[in-house]
This record gives C-alpha cells, structure tokens and sequence, in this order.
C-alpha cells in the first residue's frame, strides 16, 4: 500500500462533529493526544457518522503499546491472548476499545515455528496506514484524528461511501481465504447500509464458499446474532441462499421462503423494540423444519414432538457450544408453538397455559400464523386464554376465616 495516496479531509470538509462521538470516548482520545500518542476513532463507527447514522458504539486506534496504554489509564485492562488490546473501563459496566495499530509481517520475521505464525501476525504493531490496509472492506478503514479533527481516508473509503459499494481491501480471492467470515460481512454490510457489492467480490464468494464451514464457530455464532440485531436475518440469509452460501454457514436450516418470511418478521418484531434473545432466534430459525418433521395434528404425540425438536435443536447447539440454558429455551419454544399448533383440548393444558415460556412462544407462533395464515384463529383463540389465564393467577384470593371451637364451659362449684 502507498500512503502517499492517503486523503485527509479537514474539519470544514466532513460532517462528524464531536457533539455526536460519547463522551468517555473522547476522554480516551484527548488523553492519548496529550501524552503524545496518536488517538484515532476507527472503523465503523467512522462510517457510519459519515453517513448521518449512529454508532452502536466506539473503537479506538493508537500507535500506543497495550503496555502503554496500561500504565496512562488506572481504569485499563488488557485482553485477548492472540490479539491483545486494553479495555478502559468506565462508569456503569461501560468499557472502551483501544487496539494499537497492526502491520502485516514481512516473510523474513515471521518466526521459525509455523505454529506461532498466526499469534504473531496478529501482533505486529504498525502505522495507522498499515493498520488500514489489515481491515477487510474500504468504508471500514477510515480514521477520525481528534488532534485536529480531520477524516484520514487510505484506501479510497469516502468515495465509495458516496458510490454505495462496498469494496475488498485487497484480493477476494486471497481476503477469504485468510478469514471466509468476511464473506458473511459482505453480504451483511450491504443489506445494512443499502450498499451494491462489487463483482470480483461475488466471484471469490462462488468460488471460496464453502471455506465457510471452517470458520471458527464462535465467530459465525456472534455474527449471525449480529444479524438479528440489526434486524436484517432475513434479507441477509435470503441473499446467502441465492449464492448458495446456507449449506456451509447453517447446517440444517431449510432456507424456504416461508423460513426467510418468518425471519422477516422477526427482524419487524425486533424493530418494534423488542430485544432479541439467542434462544428466540434458534427457534425461528428452525420452527418450519421442525413443523415439517412432526405435523402437529392429534395423530403427533408429544414425546415424538419432544424427541424432533431436541434432534433439531442439539446438532446446532453443540456445533456453535450453545449454553444449556439457551438450548433449553430453544426446545421449550418449539414444543410450545408445536402445542399452539395442535390446538386446544389435550392433556395438561392448564399447566401449560401457565408455564413462564409459554407467552414467547404464542409470541414466535403468531408470528408464524403471519406466514402461514390458517394458524391465526387457532393463534387467536390461544391469546384469549393465555390472558385470562393470567388474569387468574395474578388475582390475590381472600385467605378463608378460620373458625375456632368455642371451649365448653366449666360447670361453678
């Protein structure tokens, strides 16, 4: 890369102003500065200031060591056994990023044994520019200087913001290779910010998909969340189907249209306010393979019901170390629509209409009934008394008066 192509765009030229960079966020930046080290708000968050969003929150770069960034904040911690940054903490579980800047190795200081190459890539300390050049797409390597409040473009990041595209730093085809989850944040930025993907990126994603069931599970995991918390699982995953990227991120997951509907609602549901829950998310991911699997109707008993949706539910949990707690949640709600389904009627109906999961699941069954409408009277007339079951149990009852036996009296002497 040739920082001589390096853009800077002063204050008067951009449209971030402090007002809208969190405070603590700027304390962290001011004090770098005035210690004499660089202090850079990177990444995303400079994106999308520069397209008149919010951030969700705030990374800070610097040309200061973790070490160094230790010993200048008391409220400091460091992080991460291959990639080690400081956390500053702050007021309220509050904690700041602060990473310092990355350099690619050259091949002569890569160490001798293959098996530390990895630890040491990723600990390369280097230039902001060099540190631009590691980052996987242009609109994400742009540094915001708070020394004088100036946008620092390497790679051609601004134009392609005012172009809506989303470009590769770099090769594709090598991109993906060295992380195949980049190819799941492709197709995620441009359902987020509306942007088109270039064509030498498709290509590398038809050719490299199936890199993608390599990919450490934790990382596919978080950012398959990430998608339902920006509200986008369904477009994002209907655009992976249609570049047949499903089999190798989801193993399992249908993929029908009536799956990406539900999806679409859910991303609706959480635009409304309503916070996602992993738990929530499994299940609609799998409620139409798992319908599939046991019609609910009064032919389906419950232990076949119980044994499909562990079925489900387990390979996915155990493939992305899912906590029981969540798998069991994830169960729960898919017995839940199963009995929503069947209709009212069965055994044990009063214990279920009381159980604490059971107003999430008429939640994600009506949802469904949206997708497939013969479901909505049956959605319906459960709410009815799922309410007035409510009504019942919260209604305080009068202790009963107890009488006591009157003691016969004693006869006078």
């Amino acid at each position: 890369m040739n920082e001589n192509k390096t853009t800077i765009i002063p204050r008067s030229q951009h449209c971030i102003s402090r007002k809208q960079i969190d405070t603590d966020t700027l304390k962290v930046l001011h004090r770098l500065h005035r210690h004499g080290y660089k202090g850079y708000l990177v990444g995303g968050s400079v994106r999308d200031l520069l397209l008149g969003r919010q951030p969700k929150d705030f990374d800070i770069g610097t040309d200061a060591t973790p070490n160094q960034i230790r010993k200048l904040f008391r409220n400091s911690f460091l992080v991460g056994r291959r990639f080690r940054l400081a956390h500053i903490r702050f007021a309220g579980n509050k904690v700041i990023e602060v990473a310092t800047f990355r350099r690619h190795p050259k091949e002569d200081e890569l160490p001798d044994n293959p098996d530390d190459h990895f630890h040491f890539v990723q600990n390369v300390f280097g230039s902001p520019g060099e540190d631009a050049a590691r980052r996987d797409f242009t609109i994400n390597a742009l540094f915001y200087n708070i020394a004088d409040f100036s946008v620092i473009d390497y790679l051609g990041g601004v134009e392609d913001l005012s172009r809506k595209q989303l470009r590769m730093i770099g090769d594709p085809q090598i991109r993906f290779i060295e992380d195949p989850v980049r190819m799941l944040r492709a197709v995620e930025f441009s359902a987020r910010l509306n942007f088109t993907i270039e064509a030498d990126i498709y290509s590398a994603i038809k050719e490299h998909k199936e890199l993608l069931a390599t990919a450490a599970p934790a990382r596919v995991r978080e950012e398959i969340m990430e998608l339902f918390r920006h509200k986008i699982s369904g477009p994002v995953l209907k655009h992976c189907r249609e570049l047949e990227m499903l089999p190798h991120l989801l193993a399992g997951y249908p993929g029908t249209d009536e799956s990406i509907e539900l999806l679409a609602k859910i991303d609706q549901r959480t635009a409304t306010g309503t916070p996602i829950e992993e738990s929530f998310a499994i299940a609609a991911l799998y409620l139409r393979l798992f319908m599939d699997s046991c019609p609910p109707s009064p032919k389906t008993n419950f232990s076949t019901a119980l044994h499909q949706a562990n079925e489900i539910i387990v390979s996915h949990c155990r493939y992305f170390s899912i906590a029981s707690g969540i798998r069991h949640q994830a169960r729960e709600l898919l017995i839940g629509c199963f009995r929503l389904a069947r209709g009212r009627g069965f055994k044990a109906e009063k214990r279920f209409l009381q159980h604490p999961l059971t107003p999430n699941a008429l939640e994600l069954f009506t949802l469904w009934a949206k997708v497939r409408p013969e479901f909505a009277p049956r959605a319906e007339n459960w709410s009815k008394a799922i309410h007035s079951s409510s009504i019942e149990t919260n209604t305080p009852h009068q202790p009963r008066k107890r009488f006591r036996k009157k003691k016969p009296r004693k006869n006078s002497a």
